[in-house]
């Protein structure tokens, strides 16, 4: 299934894909920072979602503020789940819940911003630029078709230019992590703790990944 989360009072948006109702925890994880009211909207095309799953999704669901659930399915099964746990659920063709699905998609920002922690096991990804304020502790893998920043400490795993852009970067107040790959290009992270008071940003010199001080002219 996939699914919408819209901002009611910003032009936050996010979509994913939930392959495993087991993983659900682990998936909503990310979104325990966010505050402000979502719209929930759940995508099911030829699925057959009982009442007790969708229980089991409208329990996380509950824990964070969703002003609104729907549920669009082309199977029957899956309508009757919903309307039986009082969730609007609608009935329509799969070729309707395609183009509904394109139509989110298409107006999905491709910078992603994630305030909080990112804490071991986790995974955050974006289609384009990447910026954390919070740490990225060991474990926890964060990646960007772009650039990456941590407004904290990168402790963990980064991965920038996934679409294999050599000119991306990753930066951080204390650079300090597992491995950091830009690009085809892999680093292991410095065995020594950071010195240094002043955010550090990797870049590729020369077929190798470098780390030097992040410095912001000043344009003045």
């Amino acid at each position: 299934m996939d699914i919408v989360l819209k901002s009611t009072k910003s032009k936050y948006l996010e979509i994913f894909s939930l392959l495993d109702l087991d993983d659900i925890h682990k998936t909503f994880k990310r979104f325990s920072t966010i505050k402000e009211p979502l719209e929930a909207k759940i995508f099911a095309v030829n699925e057959s979602i009982s009442s007790h799953q969708l229980l089991k999704l409208k329990n996380h669901f509950d824990k964070f503020n969703i002003c609104s659930l729907c549920v669009y399915s082309n199977n029957r099964d899956t309508i009757l789940s919903g309307k039986s746990l009082k969730i609007d659920s609608d009935f329509i063709k799969e070729q309707e819940i395609k183009n509904k699905l394109l139509l989110w998609n298409s107006k999905k920002k491709d910078d992603f911003l994630h305030e909080g922690t990112v804490r071991s096991g986790e995974r955050i990804s974006s289609n384009g630029n990447l910026c954390i304020i919070g740490d990225v502790n060991p474990g926890a893998i964060v990646s960007a078709k772009k650039n990456i920043y941590v407004w904290g400490k990168l402790l963990g795993i980064a991965f920038a230019g996934k679409s294999g852009n050599k000119n991306a970067s990753i930066a951080s107040l204390y650079l300090n992590p597992l491995q950091l790959r830009i690009a085809d290009v892999i680093a292991i992270g410095p065995k020594d703790k950071p010195k240094n008071c002043y955010p550090e940003i990797a870049v590729i010199d020369k077929q190798t990944i470098i780390i030097k001080p992040h410095l912001i002219e000043n344009k003045n």
